[in-house]
């Protein structure tokens, strides 16, 4: 059987938020258009794979706020969880056994589908 951790209550919580985030940034990124600024599409197959990509009308001003915003906080996240307090209580293989396990802690309350 697995270890199992005591996590403190913001620490789950700051890394609920941070999956969260994760998720709706990745989801932003696959709808919007491939390049920030304007360009035009292009086709070169003199690589070792065709690569193609179709004119992108560039993202609007709101659509690039929304994305420095969620990598803003996807960054605080990201070092709150990584120097949060808790760590200091753990050594080695432990330390990070732990830090692995808090990334699937979701996945243990939630059971099987």
């Amino acid at each position: 059987m697995a270890a199992t951790y005591d996590f403190p209550s913001d620490l789950l919580a700051g890394q609920e938020e941070l999956q969260q985030v994760r998720a709706e940034l990745s989801a932003l990124l696959k709808r919007l258009p491939w390049s920030v600024e304007p360009l035009d599409g292009f086709s070169d197959d003199h690589g070792w794979r065709k690569v193609e990509r179709p004119a992108s009308p560039g993202w609007t001003a709101d659509e690039q706020a929304e994305v420095e915003k969620l990598r803003q906080r996807e960054h605080e996240l990201a070092v709150f969880v990584s120097t949060h307090r808790h760590w200091a209580e753990l050594t080695g293989a432990d330390r990070v056994h732990a830090r692995s396990r808090l990334k699937h802690t979701h996945e243990d309350t939630e059971g099987p589908a």
